[in-house]
């Protein structure tokens, strides 16, 4: 929960009040066709018990085809900093829409170990 987030819940505690905010959340099935792994912008009620996303359902297939192009990169970033594979590193750019369509896999291999390099302190140990 990000700070206005937390502002808001507590305010609403108080002042015995509910807002309606797009909160970003965990997927528990609240969009049908994205990945449960995914954080997902929903509307959700803020109240005194809390936070309560709103169930949405399906997306139109083009919408949730959009959004899993970004969702299955970010997923891809996450096993890599689970595992420590600098393979997943590689697979999450060549598949990022973006960079594919401007470099070749050998640059975006290359890209990846440069950014590695200079950010390393703050990555896990890729192997």
């Amino acid at each position: 929960m990000n700070g206005s987030s937390r502002e808001i819940w507590i305010t609403s505690g108080l002042m015995n009040m509910a807002f309606k905010i797009g909160g970003n959340v965990m997927n528990t099935g609240l969009i049908t066709n994205l990945p449960k792994e995914a954080i997902v912008e929903v509307p959700c009620l803020v109240d005194a018990s809390g936070i309560t996303p709103t169930y949405i359902g399906d997306l139109p297939q083009q919408l949730a085809a959009l959004n899993r192009t970004n969702i299955n990169t970010q997923l891809l970033t996450l096993e890599a900093a689970a595992t420590g594979k600098k393979e997943h590193i590689y697979h999450e750019a060549m598949l990022d829409p973006h960079t594919a369509a401007e470099l070749s896999i050998d640059d975006i291999v290359a890209m990846c170990d440069d950014l590695i390099e200079a950010h390393g302190e703050w990555l896990p140990k890729f192997v």
